[in-house]
This record gives structure tokens, sequence and C-alpha cells, in this order.
């Protein structure tokens, strides 16, 4: 069956980094494009990252440009998200997503891992 697992979240303090990465199986890793969305309490889920299934093109959350870092490696399925220079508002569940083509809504999901930036 489909998996995604996400791991690498936790708390770090403002300023700091963490590196989340999802792998997945069960579908053909390397037909899809592979997105993080996060979702914050209170809040709707929000798309942060996507990147094509040939890592050409990739889409960041203006509000992450220039501090997150997506990349996928296709022969080992996974995908993962650097974030560095991380602020409270980076605080969400951080959950991996695989979508048949660019731009759709993704057809599959992961269970999210939390991600806590706070002092």
């Amino acid at each position: 069956q489909v998996q995604l697992v996400e791991s690498g979240g936790g708390l770090v303090q403002p300023g700091g980094s963490l590196r989340l990465s999802c792998a997945a199986s069960g579908f053909t890793f390397s037909n899809y494009a592979l997105n993080w969305y996060r979702q914050a309490p209170g809040k709707e889920r929000e798309f942060v990252a996507r990147i094509s299934s040939n890592g050409v093109l990739i889409n960041y959350l203006e509000t992450v440009k220039g501090r997150f870092t997506i990349t996928r490696d296709n022969a080992e399925n996974t995908v993962s998200l650097q974030m560095n220079s991380l602020k409270p508002e980076d605080t969400a569940v951080y959950y991996c997503a695989a979508a048949r083509r660019w731009g759709d809504v993704p057809n599959y999901w992961g269970q999210g891992t939390q991600v806590t930036v706070s002092s």
C-alpha cells in the first residue's frame, strides 16, 4: 500500500535549523511531484514547497523563500525539506504529499511531523 512517512520534526529555538525527510513506498515515486504542506493550530493547511518529478521545477511559499530548501532522491524514494532560520510562525505540523501532476491536489499524504519553534 502507499506510504509516506515523515521524520525529523522537533523543538528548535528561533534561528535554528531542522531537516525533515519523507520516505515513500507503494507507488512510482519518480512519476510524482512531491510537496510539503503545513498546518498551524487553528489555521488551514497551507502549501510550503513543491518539487517536480525530475527535480527541475521547484516552488516555495513566499514567506519561506531563501530559508527552506526542498530536494528529492528518486533512487532512494525520499524527499527532504531543509529549514533554516526558523521562526516561531513556522510552528506547525508538516506533511509530505505526492501529486501525479505538478500543481494538482496531492493524491497521497503522510501522517505529518510536528515542528515547534520556541525559546
